[in-house]
């Protein structure tokens, strides 16, 4: 009798896992998508996706879009993540933020976090001037390609930071290859600058700017950044700082962080 229960618990535990696996992949891919490819993409047997995929379009999950019985994340998922968004403090805060800072710089301003073994822009405000840059919000990017990274990794050591990043991340868009030692002795010189900031890997003609958001524990769980055009990033470099960083002492704050006075360099 205990060992049917068992089995039992752990069917509903793979299917709990399998479900939130289909969900995910739908996030990542941002395409409706047929059941049978969903199965052949994520390695699962057929029947077990067709099974799944009705469960959660019975609940609004999911729901058909794009014809062919393709299917997405479902209208319900929005009114989970309103809900969500309503009672955490940290992305309403961070969204205040961005307003106020979009507005000092007129530059975009970005909150972002980590997304498992990625980096994602969780939210963004584009600046007011007339030439802006913009990032797809939920898109998952290489922790070595932006300056975020640096301070979302910065409570590990360097044997987790080495696990956490997949090898074939280290490789730039240029091509060329960052060596592990060269990036973790980035993560401490921002960890103990308290900011980080380069010339975009991604983008050619845009300088970044990344401070931290601190929990109560200290560690570093979000960050508020800047994306600017490379030659006003650079003459305004103090100034868009100064403004990161007042505003992200306010939100780690807010979070019981107990933060102390950040300096910095004009030259580091």
């Amino acid at each position: 009798m205990t060992e049917a229960v068992g089995d039992t618990i752990s069917r509903r535990t793979r299917g709990l896992d399998r479900a939130f696996e289909i969900l995910e992949f739908l996030r990542v891919k941002r395409q409706p998508m047929r059941p049978n490819e969903i199965a052949s993409e994520i390695g699962a047997p057929r029947s077990s996706i067709y099974e799944l995929v009705n469960l959660l379009l019975s609940h609004g999950m999911l729901d058909y879009q794009g014809g062919d019985g393709r299917v997405f994340l479902g209208r319900r998922l929005y009114f989970l993540g309103t809900a969500y968004a309503e009672q955490f403090d940290l992305m309403r805060e961070c969204d205040r933020m961005l307003v106020r800072l979009a507005e000092e710089t007129r530059e975009t301003a970005q909150m972002c976090l980590l997304e498992g073994r990625k980096y994602t822009v969780a939210m963004m405000r584009e600046g007011i001037r007339p030439f802006r840059i913009s990032s797809n919000v939920g898109e998952l990017v290489s922790i070595v390609w932006t300056a975020s990274g640096r301070l979302l990794v910065s409570h590990l050591s360097d044997q987790e930071i080495v696990d956490l990043i997949p090898p074939e991340d280290f490789v730039l868009p240029s091509g060329k290859r960052m060596e592990p030692r060269d990036f973790i002795a980035q993560v401490r010189q921002a960890s103990r600058d308290g900011f980080f900031t380069f010339n975009s890997e991604v983008e050619n003609f845009t300088h970044c700017f990344a401070v931290p958001i601190f929990q109560a524990d200290g560690v570093c769980i979000a960050t508020l950044c800047l994306v600017t055009p490379r030659e006003d990033g650079l003459r305004n470099r103090d100034a868009y700082l100064e403004s990161l960083l007042t505003a992200a002492n306010e939100v780690s704050e807010k979070l019981g962080y107990n933060a102390k006075t950040t300096r910095f360099s004009s030259a580091g």
